[in-house]
């Protein structure tokens, strides 16, 4: 294990549940009847004898949908990720989640969803030590009504604890062109935009997102590599790249950990940090993926301390607290590298 502290910016709440805690929510709401746990467990965590591509990999929510049954629930689930991010090292947390999906089981009110998660998410940061923001994200798939309803709410909570804004979900069947003028006037409100895009799509979709929806970050974004243009565009603007290693092989983004584009982002001047996504879905922790990097794609430890530096330069924090940070980071990254 490297133990490095670390900065997260892309770790989904809905992709974070405990397996003890998605048993116990299963038996107490009497859902999935008749499963075993090995058959919840495989349904709600990628494994090797599955087909890794997105259609898989996003089916598995459909199941965790099902547990968001609760104000409890999700306060659970809220404190219990951030605990486990805390535990792993993690001085800066960016949890983003889907106010939408934890509305729907019990078509709660999307504000009600927010007062929760930040209540929670506030909680949890300071009863572990761990500075905690939060991005509300919005799936392709919604409507455009709902998706409005979220930014809306967003942008009520900044200040409190929510500080971005997220799209998410099937890149494939749904383009994210219908959202522009939502992530616009949400940008223009103050909160930091980033954009789920070259994932499971090409590098036109990296454009769209960093030029149509002036996004400041883009979540993945592996397939930038396919046009110079853009990774030139992405160098001088500064874009920064959340790259997620394991989730792009159990979604089909890469073939093997071994062909991950990672050293060759790094290798064309783009800002990079890791990040696990969705580490119950996954099986991963933040260590796992800094210690995969090393000895499986190569990249050296000193390298590893500056895409921690990067991940807080390119964190939604204010100015004066990137700084404060940097400040108690940069002695423990310079000695451990």
């Amino acid at each position: 294990m490297i133990d490095f502290p670390k900065v997260e910016l892309h770790r989904h709440l809905e992709g974070s549940l405990r397996m003890s805690t998605v048993l116990d929510v299963a038996r107490h709401e009497g859902l999935f009847s008749g499963w075993s746990e090995a058959q919840l467990a495989a349904a709600v965590r990628v494994n090797g004898h599955e087909p890794h591509n997105w259609a898989n990999f996003l089916g598995k929510f459909d199941t965790l949908r099902g547990l968001y049954a609760s104000p409890e629930v999700i306060d659970r689930i809220t404190r219990e990720a951030i605990e486990d991010a805390a535990g792993d090292g993690v001085r800066h947390l960016e949890l983003r989640f889907t106010p939408a999906t934890l509305a729907r089981r019990r078509r709660f009110p999307i504000d009600q969803v927010f007062a929760w998660v930040v209540a929670a998410a506030n909680a949890a940061g300071r009863a572990h030590a761990i500075s905690v923001r939060l991005i509300a994200s919005i799936n392709r798939h919604e409507s455009i009504e709902e998706a409005e309803r979220v930014a809306a709410t967003a942008c009520e909570w900044i200040g409190r604890g929510v500080v971005g804004l997220d799209l998410a979900g099937n890149e494939v069947e749904f383009p994210a062109e219908p959202f522009r003028a939502i992530f616009l006037q949400a940008r223009q409100a103050g909160l930091g935009l980033t954009v789920h895009a070259g994932e499971w799509t090409g590098a036109a979709s990296v454009e769209h997102a960093m030029v149509a929806m002036q996004a400041d970050r883009i979540a993945h974004g592996v397939r930038i590599l396919e046009d110079e243009r853009l990774v030139a565009i992405a160098v001088e603007r500064r874009i920064c790249f959340e790259v997620c290693l394991t989730s792009n092989v159990l979604s089909g983004v890469v073939a093997r950990l071994e062909d991950h584009p990672l050293p060759r982002m790094i290798e064309a001047g783009l800002q990079v940090t890791l990040n696990t996504d969705d580490p119950s879905v996954c099986g991963v922790q933040l260590s796992d993926e800094y210690a995969r990097a090393v000895t499986r794609l190569g990249l050296s430890t000193v390298t590893l301390a500056g895409m921690v530096l990067a991940a807080n330069q390119a964190s939604f924090l204010p100015g004066r607290e990137k700084m404060r940070l940097e400040t108690e980071l940069r002695p423990e990254l310079l000695a451990l590298a």
